[in-house]
């Protein structure tokens, strides 16, 4: 079983994410494509010392994206990824900056 930095890669700091975390008490993550719910929450208890109700998971597909260059018109992919959408007990709370 990987351990909780490989399952989770980092927090999503995105102005949808902070409203989610505001209103509902979610918080969202990048996390490893292979690993499931079950796993998510064990690492996610395990890293912040909150208690998880609920996890939402989300496999984000990549970006189409062009660019034009020397070479010629380039055009290619964001790699896809999955999120977590963690639901956490109300009245706690995870502090993404006090790791830093």
């Amino acid at each position: 079983m990987p351990s909780n930095m490989e399952i989770i890669k980092k927090p999503v700091l995105t102005e949808k994410a902070s409203l989610l975390t505001e209103k509902l008490n979610r918080y969202a993550f990048k996390v490893d494509p292979k690993a499931n719910k079950i796993q998510i929450k064990q690492a996610i208890e395990q890293m912040f010392g909150v208690t998880v109700v609920a996890v939402n998971t989300m496999v984000v597909a990549g970006k189409a994206k062009n660019r034009y260059t020397k070479a010629g018109f380039v055009s290619g992919r964001t790699p896809k990824y999955k999120k977590a959408i963690i639901t956490i007990k109300d009245g706690e709370t995870i502090d993404f900056y006090s790791t830093i």
